[in-house]
């Protein structure tokens, strides 16, 4: 992709190639603003974001950018900071649909965000979410909206893993115990939902980082 003169070099972007090169500099001046320059983005980075301070999953997010599963690493656990193409790995899984996606490029689409999404919720990387632990979430995402009581956040959250459990444990013999949610159990779960559109980011407003709901 060209670049303006003098401008930091950008990697190849082999996960995105619609992706403009006015984009690519728009997330490059970005993740400079986040790093204060430096090559690298930390945790601390992220203390000073206004859209994450009330986030009620502020944690998660971050916790998300760091995780090397998302990184597209063979290993495990949490990376201590990131350069600029893990930045951009990591915003990849935010693109929208392109119109000239067949119908295998858009399957392979929606099952890299909904990977991002369940690392996000299988926060211990043992690969299986609870349903107590998919509760939980759900209960925190409810939490940041104003309108909503907490008691009324608690129903609807049980409701969500009651459902969950009706779709994953519903096969299960009575002698089995259910040990947690599997990502092909995620898949079901979101079967008919249009998470190509719910899950978005605004970050190329320089004002504000990623919301993932």
């Amino acid at each position: 992709l060209p670049r303006a003169q003098g401008a930091h070099p950008l990697p190849p972007l082999s996960f995105a190639p619609t992706v403009t090169s006015e984009q690519i500099e728009h997330l490059h001046r970005r993740f400079k603003q986040l790093s204060r320059d430096q090559l690298t983005i930390r945790k601390e980075n992220f203390d000073s974001i206004p859209d994450l301070e009330f986030n009620p999953i502020r944690g998660k997010i971050v916790h998300a950018f760091f995780d090397k599963r998302n990184l597209r690493q063979e290993s495990d656990g949490l990376a201590d900071e990131i350069n600029f193409e893990d930045f951009l790995t990591i915003m990849s899984y935010f693109r929208p649909i392109e119109m000239d996606m067949d119908e295998e490029q858009l399957d392979r689409f929606r099952k890299e965000k909904l990977k991002f999404l369940f690392h996000m919720y299988d926060s211990d990387h043992d690969g299986k979410i609870t349903l107590q632990e998919y509760r939980n979430v759900v209960e925190e995402l409810l939490s940041g909206n104003p309108h909503l009581e907490k008691e009324s956040a608690r129903s609807i959250a049980d409701g969500a893993m009651m459902e969950a459990a009706s779709i994953c444990v519903g096969q299960m013999g009575p002698d089995q115990v259910y040990e947690g949610i599997t990502f092909e159990d995620f898949l079901k779960m979101w079967q008919g939902i249009d998470i190509e559109t719910k899950m978005h980011v605004r970050f190329l407003n320089m004002e504000t980082i990623a919301h993932c709901y």
